[in-house]
C-alpha cells in the first residue's frame, strides 16, 4: 500500500504563513496545535490550515514544499486563493 504524502500552508494567529509537508495530515496538525511540531510553529501560534496538495511520495512533497518556500508572500495567497 503506497502512502500519500501533502504539502499544506498553515496561516498563524499573526497572519504568517508556514509550509510543511507529511505523510499524516490530521497527525501534524495536531502536532502544530500542541507545540510538538515544527520550531517555527512553537512561537507563531497556528490558527488554520489554508491549503493541502496531495503528491504520491515524500520526495515530490518535499520538493513542491522547497518551491512554495521560494514563493513570495504575494505568490502564496493567489496560491491559496486557488
Amino acid at each position: 500500500m503506497r502512502t500519500s504524502w501533502f504539502t499544506y500552508i498553515i496561516r498563524c494567529t499573526n497572519g504568517s504563513l508556514y509550509t510543511g509537508s507529511t505523510n499524516h495530515m490530521i497527525r501534524r496538525w495536531h502536532q502544530h496545535r500542541q507545540g510538538t511540531g515544527a520550531k517555527y510553529l512553537r512561537a507563531h501560534d497556528p490558527e488554520e490550515v489554508v491549503f493541502i496538495e496531495q503528491h504520491l511520495d515524500r520526495s515530490a512533497a518535499c520538493k513542491r514544499e522547497y518551491e512554495i518556500k521560494q514563493f513570495s508572500r504575494q505568490e502564496k495567497e493567489a496560491l491559496i486563493e486557488c
